[in-house]
């Protein structure tokens, strides 16, 4: 059986719901600053463009990551999607030792 009541914690008066806690906090702070240094003079969004053409794996990952998960219409202004497919034919450069 548990010391408090279901949803009372023994610290009423400590960290808020959701609230981060200080070295998350600065772990964040310190990532996207060195995201800002590594841009160069664009910062941070020249870091991501940089990452978006360089390893773009990693950058859909982030994307996915701070996207919402969920998408809403309202009545009045319902959601409407579209979906786009492109196939293009690419290819491979001629090599000199492919005996052509």
């Amino acid at each position: 059986m548990s010391k408090f009541e279901k949803g009372k914690s023994g610290n009423p008066a400590g960290r808020p719901k959701g609230a981060q806690n200080k070295t998350t906090t600065a772990l964040k702070d310190a990532i996207l600053a060195a995201a800002e240094q590594a841009g160069d003079e664009a910062g941070l969004v020249g870091y991501l463009r940089n990452m978006a053409t360089t390893n773009p794996s990693a950058f859909l990952s982030l994307l996915g990551k701070v996207l919402p998960m969920t998408l809403a219409g309202d009545k009045e202004s319902p959601m409407q999607t579209r979906a786009t497919v492109e196939w293009t034919v690419v290819e491979p450069p001629k090599r000199d030792d492919d005996g052509d």
